[in-house]
């Protein structure tokens, strides 16, 4: 089969023929899960290849957040690799194949958007929401249509369900518990205000310092994931993201540290304590001078 990739500056444009260079590779990935394809492809699973998810959707986070366009091209092919991956192995195992993946996607996005494609369209693609506006809305109308609409999307559990039960497990703890946290406030649980979530953040702190003074790992690793849940409701509270405040902190305690490393006089490991601190410092008042 000739290959229908496009190269760089050539006169074929990638979104000009997207369907064939997704179907070239899709039969690449059969191939190579095929008899006679490559061995370590062969060999994964649905549990050893999670990881790989993982560290792929970072990188994709990573390059946004530098805006290195090209990064980002190259990193998005990385994460797509791995549904076509999952969905390989589902289609040998005989659940389902890219084609059920993609077609479910597509009746999802028809349905849970009646103020684009129509309210007839969303209905006959599975919307079974009623009474929603959908004329001349505005995002905040547009999110709150869409979770009415994913809610009766749901499939009946048997025996008892409760109200955290919608939460999902598959996101960064940060997150979870945030989201938690939004939930139980829905009937009330939560704290009354910000000052409320900052006292508790105060009661935590002294009950990990308790625990290290006994010197219980055990009990003080718990009081850590309780000042952890409460800084992620503090961060809910504040209206922002937890998850993309950590990792904007460690971004920049980098740039500090490699600060430190540029101005160092001998290796940062032969510094003392109070040398450290001071190249610290002053590579702090070089980013705020910048």
């Amino acid at each position: 089969m000739a290959s229908a990739v496009p190269r760089r500056g050539g006169d074929v444009r990638p979104e000009a023929n997207a369907g064939a260079l997704f179907a070239e590779a899709v039969a690449i990935m059969a191939r190579l899960r095929a008899p006679g394809g490559c061995p370590w492809d062969r060999e994964q699973t649905f549990a050893s290849i999670r990881k790989y998810t993982l560290e792929e959707t970072y990188e994709v986070l990573d390059a946004i957040e530098r805006q290195h366009w090209a990064d980002l091209e190259d990193e998005l092919g990385d994460l797509l690799l791995q549904v076509l991956f999952y969905a390989e192995m589902a289609e040998e195992a005989g659940h389902f194949g890219i084609g059920e993946v993609i077609a479910g996607l597509n009746r999802k996005l028809v349905r849970r958007h009646p103020h684009v494609f129509g309210e007839e369209a969303s209905a006959e693609a599975g919307n079974r929401a009623e009474g929603l506006r959908t004329d001349g809305i505005g995002s905040g109308e547009v999110l709150r249509n869409w979770d009415e609409i994913k809610k009766l999307e749901k499939k009946p559990r048997t025996g008892n369900v409760g109200l955290l039960d919608s939460v999902s497990r598959a996101m960064p703890a940060l997150s979870e518990a945030g989201k938690i946290g939004a939930k139980a406030a829905k009937v009330g649980f939560d704290w009354p205000d910000v000052q409320g979530v900052v006292e508790k953040l105060r009661e935590e702190c002294g009950e990990l310092e308790t625990e290290i003074a006994r010197g219980d790992a055990n009990a003080a690793g718990e009081e850590i994931g309780d000042l952890l849940f409460t800084m992620a409701n503090l961060a809910r509270h504040m209206k922002a993201d937890p998850e993309l405040a950590l990792r904007d902190a460690n971004a920049k305690f980098r740039r500090r540290f490699a600060g430190m490393e540029a101005v160092a006089q001998r290796p940062l490991e032969q510094s003392s304590a109070a040398e450290l601190e001071e190249l610290w410092a002053r590579s702090k008042q070089t980013e705020r001078q910048a």
